[in-house]
């Protein structure tokens, strides 16, 4: 480069609203330069797609050759200057220059000059040849020296090349450079871009940073997402950007619908003949052979069949240094299949970004603002950000009236638009069957449902959830999130409307049923009517009054001859299922039932697998278990008349969980002698019970014992189980388990293959060596410890999570907290710890009253390890929300705080609990905390507590830290959810919800 002034022009404002009808014009000495240098450099750029203006090229014959010189430049938004030895002396080109720098401070042009065989400062100072040339214009253009000598100055002053120092002096070489340099500066495309397109640069920016346009290599990038999502507009915008940058481009769209109506064949030809390829010979070899060489960029829209890319895109070795290969779909499985090198999740609108684009197709015009402005929220709720929905829907309702708007969104509920519907049922029709129906369950009744109960009801129903949820996640059908199941509101209902399909009106025709009115409309029908298509049935209210309501509904069960699963609240006939025929029946799970017993008698359900019976007040007797001989699951809990349960539980060989709970007069448990896989078993809230000890300890794999009011009975078994790690008690009313000690006391297995906990223990006499070194959960809530004192615990390196409420006097709070700090927690983990009537040393004095606390964050946060957070509260169940973020909201600083409490006003302990929360920076690395400049963290809770936050210093971690991923942290088995979630996750801010 000549120099190191800059060629912007003094005002970019005028520069970014310049509209330009050339991209370059070149100024050069014809007879210097026209037939090698600026032929080949003219050629380059136009093989670039850049349009360039040259003289003997572009000017129209019989023109007046001055002013369309003169229009030219002003025209194009570059002007390219090559300086050669005669260039001076041509009074033609030096008019030119002049022009060319007016334009430059006038209008902000781009000059960028090039010093082709001539030195910079021979133009600067007019040495040599240009100074030979001057001295002849002095004698004969004396006016205009003066200009052009101010041009030349000016413009050797500008950053240009010099061709001789570039890639060796190799000029082919040296002009590619100098093309692409002068691709780069041409105006983006995206300044420019349709105003339809809400939202789409700062997606494009996203997207543009993962393909690494301007680095070497190839580099494949899919985009995936559900349908209607953007996928293909992204695309189609990203294209028009960086077209010009390649040696050839190719947009090949509506891949899955092609190439099943012509055949992969006519999509390769489009392709070779997009990109001027001779056809040649043909098929993939050809592709192949053709672009190893050539810097390309193909766009491969709609893919659906891993078969269309190896096609299409075979391998990265197809293509030549610098090539891009984008790929939209839906699937995700084929991205990685392909070994894509990024994958780019389609991110929907915001709620900002929708109503804009809602109202680029539905504008107000002139009328009233308060008319359409809820309806116009109402249909962006609706449509979820899905730019498919807003568009569809604003398009429809651009020219009706308000009633009219009111009318389709009361439809809407009903009925989906099925130009959405269609859209996104494409994802659907890509399934196979046994996917298909796994949707459908998920989408009638496991939307919002913790993934691990649902998953067992699924696979009872013999769909094998854990590669079908895989399929219909990476289809982008359904997500899983907060470890519930979840999907974007369209698809739930684009599969009600599979469900419905052509009788909406007609629940009996249905294969699912789930709202009350429909289970209603099929029970007020004549009870002679077969009910052949239902295939399952959910029933439940959301309160008693409405269960009341609905309890006496007339029997349904018996009519339904396929019925496969069923969750029902109320009674549905007495006896219950007395005339049930349902052999294919595998999961049956009743609420709240007056009936005395399921079925008279033995009854053969050779298909099911899951009975779960919850406040069955009425119950005194169980089924006959011999008919059921694949039964997996039984849960019993609530029912408070049963005595006994069948003696035939025994011969269950294929029981794998067993758990009974509050029943209160439950005093025969018969013997399982044959039950050899079962896996988990739980007694909670029995007090009757005495013959556990009949329980035959010859279940291999059973890992787990939950126990209670139980008895020292248990013992003999707890004793005789050899492969019991730990024990769980859940209000036990036993004093002392004999035996327990050398089942739990320091188990062998390392910790990544097992979750130590304790929960709930209600024994006295703990030892100090009671605790395994690898506890990672410590629950001992409400136990009647008296007096004793919690030693051990501190001794724990993995421990995490302590909850300590109810009257436990534990040896030092502090003592277990800084214990905690200096574990294997600190560096990756949160720390969660729940007391009673305590406050931290580190927090006495230093409680504040009130809302909201904010703290800041210092400049060297690098020696801090992570932040403690305390709630002082009165607050059941609270959830405190930990939000970082980059800016200071001044009116949230304390700005809510009522009263500053010192070491002699701390709260008062009546009726308050004491929660700590710990979270480490590490914890935080896969999240936008590692890229951001977060500078303050905001603690809130919806009541008013004393809260207080303290950053915690970094420290030597004293020997070897194992960094474990923090959705490992908590006990699947014993915690319904974590006690930190990640609810928001952006570059502006992170929102953590602590529920301790």
């Amino acid at each position: 480069m000549a120099s190191s002034s800059s060629s912007s022009p003094p005002s970019a404002l005028v520069f970014s609203s310049q509209s330009w009808k050339y991209d370059v014009f070149l100024s050069f000495r014809g007879e210097d330069t026209r037939n090698t240098f600026v032929g080949h450099l003219y050629s380059a750029l136009e093989q670039e797609g850049i349009y360039t203006y040259k003289d003997d090229e572009t000017l129209p014959r019989g023109e007046t050759i001055r002013p369309s010189l003169m229009k030219a430049i002003e025209e194009s938004q570059i002007a390219v200057i090559v300086f050669s030895k005669n260039y001076g002396d041509s009074s033609w080109c030096l008019d030119e220059l002049a022009h060319i720098m007016k334009c430059r401070d006038t209008k902000g042009q781009v000059v960028m000059p090039i010093f082709y065989d001539v030195d910079p400062s021979e133009v600067r100072k007019q040495k040599r040849k240009y100074g030979e040339a001057f001295a002849k214009h002095e004698l004969e253009k004396k006016t205009k020296v003066e200009s052009w000598r101010k041009a030349l100055v000016d413009a050797s002053n500008i950053s240009g090349w010099e061709p001789q120092h570039i890639a060796n002096g190799h000029e082919a070489k040296g002009i590619k450079q100098i093309v692409l340099e002068i691709s780069q500066r041409l105006q983006p495309v995206t300044s420019s871009l349709d105003e339809n397109l809400i939202g789409m640069a700062a997606r494009l920016q996203d997207l543009k940073l993962e393909l690494e346009i301007g680095s070497g290599g190839v580099r494949m990038v899919g985009i995936w997402g559900v349908g209607g999502g953007g996928k293909t507009t992204l695309a189609y915008s990203i294209y028009d950007e960086i077209c010009s940058k390649f040696d050839g481009c190719c947009f090949v769209e509506n891949i899955r619908e092609e190439s099943g109506r012509y055949g992969l064949g006519k999509l390769k030809e489009k392709v070779l003949s997009e990109m001027e390829v001779n056809r040649v010979g043909g098929g993939r070899c050809l592709i192949n052979n053709r672009f190893r060489h050539r810097k390309v960029l193909i766009v491969l829209d709609d893919v659906d069949n891993l078969d269309q890319l190896k096609a299409l895109a075979g391998s990265h070795d197809w293509f030549g240094e610098g090539s891009r290969i984008i790929i939209t779909t839906r699937d995700k499985h084929l991205l990685t299949a392909h070994k894509v090198n990024v994958i780019h999740n389609i991110s929907l609108l915001s709620g900002d970004e929708a109503i804009k684009l809602f109202r680029k197709h539905a504008p107000r015009d002139n009328r009233p603002v308060v008319d359409y402005e809820h309806l116009s929220r109402k249909v962006v709720s609706y449509a979820g950000g899905l730019p498919l929905a807003l568009t569809v829907l604003g398009s429809f309702l651009c020219d009706k009236d308000i009633n009219e708007w009111k009318s389709t969104l009361v439809r809407l509920k009903e009925i989906p638009d099925t130009d959405i519907v269609g859209k996104l049922k494409i994802s659907f029709d890509g399934l196979k069957p046994i996917e298909k129906e796994l949707f459908l369950d998920i989408a009638c009744f496991f939307r919002g449902y913790p993934e691990d109960g649902a998953m067992k009801s699924l696979d009872a129903c013999g769909f094998h959830p854990v590669i079908g949820v895989k399929v219909l996640i990476q289809k982008a059908l359904i997500t899983i999130s907060n470890e519930r199941f979840d999907m974007h509101d369209l698809v739930q209902e684009m599969g009600h409307y599979i469900v419905r399909g052509e009788n909406p009106n007609n629940p009996e025709k249905h294969s699912r049923v789930w709202k009350r009115e429909d289970v209603w409309k099929i029970c007020s029908m004549d009870a002679t009517t077969e009910l052949d298509m239902i295939e399952a049935i959910r029933l439940e209210f959301g309160t008693k009054g409405q269960l009341q309501r609905y309890k006496h509904l007339p029997p349904i069960v018996a009519n339904t001859k396929n019925l496969r699963w069923i969750e029902w609240e109320g009674d549905l006939a007495s006896p219950l299922l007395s005339n049930f025929p349902q052999r294919t029946l595998r999961h049956l799970v009743l609420y709240n039932s007056l009936q005395k017993q399921l079925w008279e008698g033995y009854k053969l359900l050779p298909n099911l697998k899951t009975i779960e019976l919850w406040d069955l007040d009425n119950l005194i007797m169980t089924p006959d278990f011999e008919g059921l001989p694949n039964l997996e699951t039984f849960k019993l809990a609530g029912c408070s008349y049963l005595e006994e349960i069948h003696q035939s539980m025994g011969c269950l060989e294929r029981l794998v969980f067993l758990s009974v709970g509050s029943c209160w007069r439950l005093k025969m448990f018969p013997p399982i002698t044959r039950v050899k896989k079962l896996e988990t078993l739980t007694f909670f809230d029995c007090p009757e019970l005495f013959k556990i000890s009949e329980i035959q300890p010859n279940m291999e794999n059973l890992p787990l014992l939950h126990l209670d009011d139980s008895g020292n009975e248990v013992a003999s078994y707890i004793e005789s189980c050899p492969n019991l790690f730990f024990v769980i008690c859940w209000r036990c009313g036993c004093s002392n388990l004999p035996g327990v000690e050398c089942c739990v006391e320091e188990p062998s297995l390392p910790h990544n293959n097992m979750k130590p906990c304790l929960r709930d223990n209600n024994m006295k006499h703990i030892g100090l060596t009671f605790f395994p070194k690898d506890l990672r959960n410590l629950n001992l809530s409400y136990c009647n410890l008296g007096d004793e004192e919690i030693s051990s615990a501190v001794y724990c390196k993995w421990l995490w999570h302590v909850s300590l409420k109810g009257e436990n006097k534990l040896c030092d709070g502090d003592l277990l907290l800084d214990s905690m700090l200096q574990g294997n927690a600190i560096e990756d983990h949160f720390i969660n710890i729940s007391l009673q009537h305590q406050i931290p040393k580190v927090f006495v004095g230093r409680l504040f009253r009130g809302t909201t606390l904010t703290l800041h964050l210092p400049d060297d946060l690098y020696n801090f390890c992570g932040f403690l957070v305390c709630l002082v509260t009165k607050i059941k169940g609270p959830d405190i929300n930990i939000i970082m973020k980059q800016e200071v909201d001044e009116d949230s600083v304390f700005g809510r705080i009522m009263h500053e409490p010192n070491e002699a006003t701390e709260p008062e302990y009546e009726g308050t609990k004491t929660y700590v929360g710990y979270v480490s920076f590490g914890s935080l690395r896969h999240t936008a905390f590692s890229n951001s400049s977060y500078n303050m963290i905001s603690v809130s809770t919806y009541r008013e507590s004393y809260v207080g936050a303290e950053l915690v210093p970094r420290k030597s971690k004293g020997g070897e830290m194992q960094a474990t991923d923090t959705s490992e942290i908590w006990d699947d088995e014993l915690d319904y959810r974590p006690p930190f979630t990640i609810k928001y996750d952006s570059k502006s801010f992170i929102d953590i919800l602590w529920r301790p």
